[in-house]
């Protein structure tokens, strides 16, 4: 009952900024989905790589030089630990995203996954490597 005072009390706004800061689930949440930029990062440079290649030999080895600099090395340390975040927070949430998989009567268990995921990074990553090697001479 309002007993005829007028109301001077405005609409509830619920205040957004820094929201993903309180509560752990949405930093990490955040967190993963920053490290999506480093992808877009790294694309990019191999993108450049790829339009210094078409336009010869020298652009492309003026791009391989520019990405023995310091600052180019600094960047893919990082873009290299973001890579690993990201990684690792995708393969936290495949369990949770993919269709029940049931194995023997059993589900498969959240544990099995992310390790078969993990191993099958390991396998195509040394497979790259051994390719890059192979085809170096």
């Amino acid at each position: 009952m309002s007993h005829g005072r007028p109301t001077t009390r405005g609409p509830y706004v619920r205040p957004m900024r820094g929201w993903w800061r309180r509560d752990p689930f949405f930093v990490r949440y955040m967190v993963r989905e920053a490290t999506a930029l480093a992808v877009l990062v790294y694309a990019i440079v191999l993108t450049v790589g790829v339009v210094r290649l078409a336009q010869g030999e020298a652009a492309f080895n003026g791009w391989l030089h520019a990405l023995r600099s310091p600052v180019s090395l600094a960047l893919h340390a990082v873009l290299l630990v973001s890579m690993i975040v990201h990684a690792y927070s995708w393969f936290e949430i495949m369990p949770k995203t993919m269709p029940i998989i049931v194995v023997g009567g059993r589900r498969l268990a959240a544990r099995t996954i992310q390790r078969a995921g993990w191993a099958a990074t390991v396998v195509v990553t040394v497979l790259v490597f051994a390719l890059a090697l192979w085809a170096r001479g």
